[in-house]
C-alpha cells in the first residue's frame, strides 16, 4: 500500500493547491482546510500507533485522514461557503469526489467500505449503527482526529477581541449569549445540533459538548494538555446553569483521561 499512499498524498496536495485564489478571503479558507488536512492525517497516524494497529490498518487510517475533508474544496467551489446547512454535506460531497478517483479501486472491497463509512460519518452528530466493529473503529479514529485539530483551528477566535478577525465561513452571530436549549443540553451532558447555532456563545459551548463525543483517552489527554477546554471556559458567559455543566464536564474529562483502553 506504500506506493498507493504516496500517489494519494501527491494527488491530494495538488488537488488542494488547484483551489488557490487571488481572493484573500477565499485563499484564507483554502489554506486553513489544507493545513487542517495535514494535521488530521498526522493525528490519525498517531492514534493508530497508540492503538497498536497493524501496518495495514495504520495506513488505512492515514488514507481516511487525508481524504476526510476532500469535499470541502468542491463545496466552496460550487457554493462559495463551507457551511453544510447552506450548501451540501461536505462528507457526502467528499465521497462523490472519492468515487471519481481510479486509485481507490486498488483498495479491497472491505477497505473501500471502511473508508466510505468513516468519511461519511466523520462529521455527523452520531455514527450510524452497524455491527461491523472495524467500521466503527475507523469512524471513531477520524472523529477524534478531526475534533482535536478543529480545537486548534478555532482557538485564536475564542477571545471577543478577535471575533471580528474570524473568517465568515466559521463566524457565528454577533451575540455572545448562549441559547437556552444549548445550555440545557450542556448541563445534561448531551450533544447539540451545531446546525441550530444562533449565537457566538452557542458556537463556543458546542465545542465543550464535543468533549462527550471523544472516543479515546489519548485524544482527551491531548485536548487537556493543550489547554483547549480551559480556554473555551474562560471565553464563555457563565451563570449558575453553565457552571453546573462545566463541573459535570470537568469530572467527565478527568475520568476519560484515566481510561484504560
Amino acid at each position: 500500500m506504500k506506493e498507493l499512499l504516496e500517489q494519494m498524498h501527491s494527488w491530494i496536495s495538488q488537488y488542494m493547491k488547484s483551489f488557490y485564489s487571488e481572493d484573500e478571503e477565499v485563499q484564507q479558507g483554502i489554506l486553513i482546510k489544507e493545513k487542517h488536512t495535514g494535521y488530521v492525517t498526522s493525528n490519525c497516524i498517531e492514534l493508530a500507533k497508540y492503538l497498536n494497529l497493524s501496518k495495514h490498518d495504520s495506513e488505512l487510517a492515514e488514507i481516511i485522514g487525508l481524504f476526510h475533508d476532500v469535499g470541502r474544496f468542491r463545496q466552496y467551489s460550487l457554493y462559495k461557503t463551507f457551511n453544510d446547512a447552506d450548501s451540501e454535506d461536505h462528507a457526502d460531497l467528499g465521497l462523490k469526489v472519492i468515487d471519481e478517483l481510479d486509485f481507490f479501486k486498488r483498495l479491497s472491497a472491505e477497505d473501500n467500505e471502511i473508508v466510505h463509512f468513516a468519511i461519511k460519518n466523520h462529521n455527523k452528530k452520531l455514527v450510524e449503527e452497524t455491527d461491523d466493529e472495524r467500521k466503527i473503529l475507523f469512524a471513531k479514529i477520524i472523529r477524534d482526529a478531526d475534533k482535536l485539530d478543529i480545537y486548534r483551528v478555532l482557538e485564536p477566535f475564542l477571545a471577543q477581541k478577535n471575533a471580528d478577525k474570524m473568517p465568515k465561513f466559521i463566524k457565528g452571530k454577533e451575540r455572545a449569549d448562549i441559547s437556552p436549549d444549548f445550555v440545557e443540553n450542556f448541563v445534561a451532558g448531551n450533544q447539540a445540533d451545531y446546525r441550530k447555532i444562533r449565537t457566538n456563545g452557542d458556537r463556543k459551548i458546542v465545542r465543550l459538548m464535543w468533549i462527550y463525543d471523544i472516543n479515546f483517552a489519548w485524544t482527551m489527554r491531548k485536548i487537556v494538555e493543550r489547554g483547549y477546554i480551559n480556554k473555551i471556559i474562560d471565553a464563555l458567559p457563565i451563570d449558575n446553569n453553565v457552571q453546573k455543566g462545566i463541573d459535570r464536564l470537568l469530572k467527565y474529562v478527568k475520568n476519560k483521561c484515566n481510561d484504560a483502553e
